[in-house]
């Protein structure tokens, strides 16, 4: 039987509403450890279940939106899924779901001293809500509200153990987080003074008729508010510093979702309130500069867990280059890499969760043997890393070429400028990973600078930094299954990524195709053009 359109406003506030009611569960629940758990993987497998379904429905009827509290456009809150939405909504849920399922099998929800266990599950289940809002949202406000119950909950989730590493990194991460707040609030009173509306689409037909200096102005400050949060160079500084402190699920989940509510805020600001704001430069300026200082810090760390926070700020730099490219090209290019990020960077950094646990440190001063004591583990760190590399024929590798192509097309030189510099991040990521390679799986650990921390006592290999007792573990050898299987599960997806590129490329190329045409969003959320026409459509 085929879903039916009316389907969608019915499914739309669920991937927020399920959350946000089982957190409350989950709380209620906190004595019950497992009790907990099966709330909190039910309740994110239905989210999945429904974003892909959402996903299917705007894929094939087009885009919906809903009016909460039936009040009347502009009025109110308006929830929109179009197929950018959407694909968000399910990679996130995905996302979200195996990170969770890693987690509890790490033992971070089993009530340990060392971590206050009984707030996580509800804490991640409000970040799976906020995540939802700020993809769905139809106007500035609440989007901002999906920023803040992002920042509230990461904030939890960053400090969870409560070591001084810990809580610096968290303080560090919620000024910043305040400061990019303070300027998106900045940056919608200006857009209401410009145009007397919060809402998107209402907004999208005013703003033709603000003088073009007020227009890029608005557009100036939520740029600099999104860019921080999506790291973009030179507003980046803070990611490497922030997130390898964290538990391993935390910074899974922060380096392959939150950077990426950003970025969907970029495309949707850039492709539906300013195409003509003539910030396609800026963008592919500070996409150039993203790819290249992020890895060359990535090259020069001896943590893995830094280095994978540098490869993520200079993979940014790649979904700024389709984003400033504003072509249906990039854009598709854009969607396809960004579904691909979010997912190897989210399994890179569970990956080294398992390191960290097998071998007791992240530092490559330390690390050696691994594909010889573990090689399941070096096969989990070896396919992802080839795909963030974009060694063919991985999904990295063909992301990497619709954005290339979409530059050769261009033709413009700063364009080809940034085409050689794809090139070159590449080039030199893929040296970053075989540098990890080397030193963490190939050689010898005695012939690591510090590898006789390999023969020390257990309690030597106690670190500030980790989620893990290796001094109380039993089974230091063996990966737990509830580890493992998401982790892999992650793998598979990406590598679905690959084997079904064509569809999936085609669902981005309509997505991007809508980006294009803003007429269909203005249908869809304000009614019949007649009714908005007069304030102009590219």
């Amino acid at each position: 039987m085929t879903p039916s359109p009316a389907l969608a406003p019915i499914l739309t506030p669920l991937p927020v509403l399920i959350p946000l009611l089982t957190a409350a569960g989950t709380l209620i629940a906190g004595r019950k450890p497992r009790l907990q758990q099966t709330i909190s993987v039910a309740a994110l497998s239905a989210v999945v279940a429904i974003d892909g379904l959402l996903l299917w429905l705007a894929d094939h009827y087009g885009m919906s939106a809903l009016q909460i509290g039936s009040w009347r456009t502009p009025i109110g809150i308006t929830l929109v899924v179009d197929r950018l939405s959407a694909a968000m909504l399910l990679v996130s849920a995905i996302v979200l779901l195996a990170v969770l399922m890693y987690a509890v099998g790490q033992g971070i929800s089993d009530g340990a001293e060392r971590q206050p266990t009984s707030i996580f599950q509800p804490t991640y289940l409000v970040l799976s809500a906020g995540v939802s809002i700020a993809f769905l949202a139809g106007d500035l406000f609440n989007m901002f509200v999906g920023f803040e119950v992002l920042l509230t909950a990461s904030f939890v989730l960053l400090t969870l153990g409560a070591s001084a590493d810990r809580v610096r990194a968290g303080v560090s991460y919620t000024m910043v987080s305040m400061l990019s707040s303070l300027v998106f609030l900045t940056g919608i009173a200006l857009a209401y003074a410009a145009t007397g509306t919060l809402n998107l689409a209402h907004m999208a037909t005013r703003l033709g008729d603000v003088p073009s200096g007020v227009r890029s102005a608005v557009y100036a400050v939520l740029l600099v508010a999104f860019g921080i949060k999506a790291a973009v160079f030179p507003l980046s500084n803070w990611l490497p510093d922030s997130y390898p402190t964290a538990p391993a699920p935390v910074t899974a989940v922060f380096a392959g979702l939150l950077t990426k509510v950003g970025v969907y805020a970029i495309i949707r600001m850039h492709t539906l309130l300013f195409p003509t704001a003539g910030f396609d430069r800026v963008l592919l300026i500070g996409g150039l500069l993203t790819m290249l200082i992020g890895i060359l810090g990535a090259v020069a760390q001896s943590d893995i867990k830094r280095l994978l926070s540098f490869t993520l700020v200079s993979h940014i730099g790649y979904l700024m280059f389709g984003v400033g490219l504003n072509t249906v090209a990039g854009l598709t290019g854009t969607v396809y890499y960004v579904a691909h990020h979010i997912l190897v960077q989210t399994t890179l950094f569970l990956v080294v969760g398992l390191i960290e646990r097998q071998a007791g440190s992240a530092s490559l001063e330390r690390l050696g043997g691994l594909l010889a004591a573990s090689p399941l583990l070096a096969l989990l760190f070896g396919i992802p890393a080839l795909n963030l590399s974009g060694i063919p024929p991985f999904s990295g590798f063909i992301g990497k070429t619709v954005l290339l192509e979409a530059g050769a097309a261009d033709g413009s030189v700063l364009a080809w400028v940034l085409v050689a510099g794809s090139v070159l991040t590449s080039l030199l990521t893929l040296y970053a990973m075989a540098r990890v390679w080397s030193k963490a799986f190939w050689r010898p650990r005695t012939q690591a600078p510090e590898g006789e921390f390999a023969d020390a006592a257990p309690s030597a290999l106690i670190d500030e930094s980790t989620d893990v007792l290796f001094a109380d573990r039993r089974d230091p050898g063996r990966i737990p299954r509830l580890m493992l299987l998401p982790t892999a599960a992650l793998i598979a997806v990406g590598i679905g990524l690959t084997v079904f590129a064509g569809p999936i490329l085609d669902i981005a190329g309509r997505a991007a195709t809508d980006l294009g045409h803003r007429a269909d969003y203005l249908n869809t959320v304000l009614g019949p053009a007649d009714s908005w026409r007069s304030g102009g459509d590219r």
